[in-house]
């Protein structure tokens, strides 16, 4: 059985970096390092000692449209002091094998670096970007999400019905061309969507689409599925306290099992 070493990456405004790694661990991880980028770039920590990324949310450079944007810059541009670039540290780390998971501002840093939805196999080409919600400010509330059993995501396998909360102000996928929506139906690349809580069908009202997503998409994930990228944050259901509807004897799936799919994913390697 692998060991799964995770590797939280901070800094640059980032806050979740202490809730993903702690849920992290709740989902069975050996491991989980909370690391600076400035400890990538100083050569303290390497991507392939690892073999789960984390990308967390937060307030990464600010929040603004397309913060995201400076920070897929810096990822793709920058070396560390010995010299190596830290994108051929990515690719190598992805290349031999590893899990990456972007939440929130984590997975506007996948889409802008190309990462995700990497259709046709183009990654580091952006096929996908990410805007403004259209209620044309900050959500903060609770959504439900409905897993695709068809899709090749290993973190969603098994799974259902998740209720997670959102906190995001740009969160509204945008399509670089309106036949991508086909290819990711195709491949099922999009391992999520926002549903009505009561029908369980994906929909487009808002508030149970808090951002207006085409598609009701909530993730995307890469043709190997071992890539996943959502605006809802699953490490902030760590306990069943967490839900609103707790103390009304509501049951609810944890948002951490969705780390455990990865987890299970590496453990089974």
């Amino acid at each position: 059985m692998a060991r799964v070493q995770a590797i939280v990456i901070t800094g640059y405004g980032t806050n979740c970096e202490q809730e993903s790694a702690h849920a992290v661990r709740l989902a069975g991880a050996d491991e989980a390092t909370i690391a600076y980028f400035s400890d990538l770039i100083a050569g303290r920590v390497r991507l392939t000692d690892y073999n789960f990324l984390i990308f967390p949310g937060g307030f990464l450079d600010g929040d603004d449209l397309g913060a995201a944007q400076a920070a897929a810059l810096r990822w793709r541009y920058a070396k560390t002091v010995a010299g190596q670039s830290i994108l051929d540290q990515i690719k190598a780390f992805f290349q031999a094998g590893g899990l990456i998971l972007g939440i929130c501002n984590g997975f506007q840093l996948l889409v802008k670096l190309g990462l995700l939805p990497a259709v046709g196999g183009a990654y580091f080409e952006r096929q996908v970007s990410l805007s403004n919600n259209d209620s044309a400010r900050y959500e903060d509330r609770w959504v439900r999400l409905k897993a695709n059993p068809a899709s090749p995501c290993v973190f969603t396998r098994g799974l259902s019905v998740l209720d997670v909360p959102v906190r995001h102000g740009e969160g509204k996928i945008t399509l670089g061309r309106d036949s991508l929506i086909d290819d990711l139906n195709a491949l099922s690349l999009i391992p999520l969507k926002y549903v009505d809580p009561e029908s369980l069908e994906p929909t487009q009202e808002y508030p149970h689409n808090p951002n207006g997503s085409p598609f009701a998409i909530a993730g995307l994930t890469d043709p190997t599925g071992r890539i996943l990228g959502l605006m809802p944050h699953p490490e902030a259901f760590n306990h069943v306290t967490n839900h609103p509807g707790w103390t009304r004897g509501e049951k609810a799936t944890l948002g951490i099992e969705l780390l455990r799919g990865g987890v299970d994913y590496l453990k089974a390697q």
